[in-house]
């Protein structure tokens, strides 16, 4: 059977995405991976001076995903599906490019945790996110903000005279393009991936880059990667060497022997092959294994934690098997950016499949036996050499222009295309792509002048690279202009210059609660409690005012802001105006998990704690509730000193 690809329809059942937050990303990153200084001093100096490169400041100029929900209801996935008559892969390239099922013909295994819903969850830098499948994480330490955004997709040319699917998109939180090939040649048990990160630009760039593997977790599930040590993250935000497999007592090669979820970063040799895999009693599961660029290995766990399970239970649904996640990265840790040079790739193939190894060997009290059975079996199935001789011929396939299209991205590779007249062959980003979002700076870009909208809108997204920064500075300093230039130049750095541009642009603005915001958030960052909550109540009393009907995008709007204010309002102690503001959201946000949230706390600051103990009694569920967050056992703690009832326990690690 010769290698096919098709396109198919999924029904999933999905929980909608929702409209993006209106509001721009001003707030430093909410990511758990990060350290202080003093947990760098004892790390290898590369590993601490990557740690130290450029750390995003916040996720601008990417929109946050969190208006969604989780009541999911059966709907269509567009999927693309990878076959020959041993393997076969699906790809869902409307969300993120992510591999959904990876399913070995010959022993009718599936090898990946396959999830059989789509439910968002606040893990991605920009929030919605979901479990399963191998994802492509591009960008800064964290789980990429493509996770549910589409991707250019199109076949092209493969090294064997088949087809291949090749997946791009330009990724904004560092302004390069990328691709990933799938490749399955006929007959293989393996599926390629060839994999290339071009920058473009006349500087350097930081990258980021981490497969993400979810595999089926059970009792029996065992990981393996080539390593005697790793660095252990375990959310107390330290990252410290240990031994692998067994420390603290416990073989934590095995996820579920361990409580609370954590990342083992494998030290694996330089010279040694880089591959990793997770089998199962039995001896059988899935290895990755790829060329040696892509060098870091990892296994994430939950545990079998209170916290841990919940998590888990929370990302699909009941009856379902828990999973671990197996991954592959450019450096040795997760919190680590690779210096990418001026005009210069980055580029690698990964290969997928099946493993088979003898289960007493794999499963016994001698790691090093143990890892020397499944390298054994992994040479006899995929030799080293020829994950080699595929990475080489793929390259010269990686230029190759797209034929037949199957999927379409987003329209800001075309937008930065235009501009500055890259060349990017094999990932054509068409002017065809540029739709509503992209329209303004497109007029910016051509006639010098940001264009005001015509209806009463809340503003769109804003452009902060220093090229759309330094245009904006030239514009005419119209109120909209002025707003977006003040994002701009926060996102750079210059956070007084953006303070000044707010306040010139409120002077004649029509629209007054996008700047009111941004200067609200500028006083929070400088400390100024009380006059970031009279801003914040000024932005939503303008709001209100302004606000034409309760459709997606001021539903979007009066949200976030309103979300925001009370929260600033019971900061500065002012609960009267905190609840004036709650009394004016839309009936159905209030409703929503995040809100009722919102309103127990409100009812404690009134001294009603009765009733806010009835919301927790009576049920609530926080959808964008974040990886990490610990607010539910903080305002239950507010209420009682009685245990945490599980329905509320997210906590990812000990008590202190």
């Amino acid at each position: 059977m010769a290698t096919t690809v098709r396109r198919t329809v999924l029904t999933l059942l999905a929980a909608p995405l929702g409209a993006p937050n209106p509001l721009p990303a001003l707030r430093p990153l909410d990511e758990t991976h990060t350290l202080d200084e003093r947990a760098k001093r004892d790390l290898p100096k590369d590993m601490a001076r990557q740690i130290g490169y450029e750390p995003l400041r916040t996720v601008l100029p990417v929109q946050l995903l969190d208006g969604y929900g989780r009541e999911r209801t059966p709907t269509a996935v567009d999927a693309v599906v990878i076959e020959n008559e041993r393997l076969c892969a699906t790809v869902l390239p409307g969300l993120g490019g992510r591999i959904h099922s990876l399913h070995h013909k010959p022993t009718g295994r599936e090898l990946l945790y396959r999830n059989p819903v789509l439910q968002p969850a606040d893990f991605a830098l920009n929030g919605a996110w979901f479990s399963g499948g191998i994802e492509w994480n591009i960008g800064a330490t964290g789980h990429t903000t493509l996770a549910c955004a589409p991707l250019h997709a199109a076949l092209v040319p493969a090294p064997d005279g088949g087809v291949m699917v090749r997946l791009w998109e330009w990724e904004r939180l560092r302004d390069l393009p990328f691709q990933v090939d799938l490749w399955l040649p006929a007959d293989s048990d393996f599926l390629h991936v060839g994999v290339r990160i071009r920058n473009p630009h006349e500087r350097p760039a930081p990258v980021y880059w981490w497969s993400n593997i979810a595999v089926e977790e059970h009792e029996s599930t065992r990981v393996l990667a080539p390593a005697d040590e790793a660095f252990h993250f375990g959310y107390e935000r330290s990252l410290r060497r240990v031994p692998v497999p067994v420390h603290g007592g416990v073989d934590r090669s095995y996820p579920l022997r361990s409580e609370y979820p954590a990342d083992y970063f494998y030290d694996v040799p330089v010279g040694a092959r880089k591959w990793i895999a997770a089998l199962d009693a039995e001896g059988h599961g899935l290895v990755q294994t790829s060329t040696d660029t892509l060098r870091g290995r990892k296994l994430f766990l939950w545990g079998s934690g209170r916290g841990g399970r919940r998590w888990q239970q929370w990302l699909t649904e009941p009856g379902t098997p828990g999973y671990a996640e197996i991954q592959a990265g450019l450096a040795r840790t997760q919190l680590e950016h690779v210096r990418l040079d001026a005009e210069g790739e980055f580029s690698w193939l990964e290969s997928y499949g099946p493993l088979a190894a003898d289960p007493a060997v794999v499963h016994g009290d001698d790691w090093r036996a143990a890892l020397a059975e499944a390298e054994t079996r992994l040479a006899g199935a995929l030799p080293r050499a020829d994950v080699d001789v595929a990475y080489r011929a793929w390259l010269p396939f990686a230029d190759a222009e797209p034929g037949e299209r199957l999927a379409t991205g987003s329209g800001w590779g075309a937008l930065e295309v235009l501009r500055a007249g890259y060349k990017l062959p094999g990932t054509p980003f068409d002017e065809a792509t540029l739709g509503d979002e992209q329209s303004p700076w497109r007029e910016l870009l051509a006639t010098g002048l940001l264009p005001t909208p015509r209806k009463v809108v809340p503003p769109g997204p804003s452009l902060v690279a220093p090229h759309w920064r330094d245009m904006l500075e030239t514009a005419p300093a119209e109120p909209l202009t002025e707003y977006h230039l003040g994002v701009a130049q926060w996102h750079a750095g210059d956070l007084a210059q953006a303070v000044r541009s707010w306040e010139r642009g409120l002077r004649l603005a029509p629209s007054r609660w996008p700047l009111l915001r941004c200067l609200a958030v500028a006083d929070q960052h400088g400390e100024h409690t009380v006059r970031a909550a009279e801003r914040y109540a000024e932005a939503f009393d303008d709001l209100c005012a302004e606000r034409r009907d309760d459709g997606e995008a001021w539903t979007a709007a009066t949200a976030a802001l309103g979300r925001e204010a009370i929260e600033a309002l019971l900061d500065a102690g002012r609960t009267a105006e905190a609840r004036g503001v709650w009394d004016r959201l839309l009936p159905a946000v209030r409703r929503r998990g995040r809100f009722r949230l919102l309103d127990a706390r409100l009812l404690i600051a009134e001294n009603r704690a009765d009733e806010a103990r009835t919301i927790f009694t009576e049920g609530f569920e926080v959808a964008d509730l974040r990886e990490g967050a610990e607010i539910l056992g903080e305002v239950w703690a507010e209420l009682t000193d009685d245990r945490l009832p599980d329905a509320y326990d997210y906590r990812m690690r000990p008590q202190e």
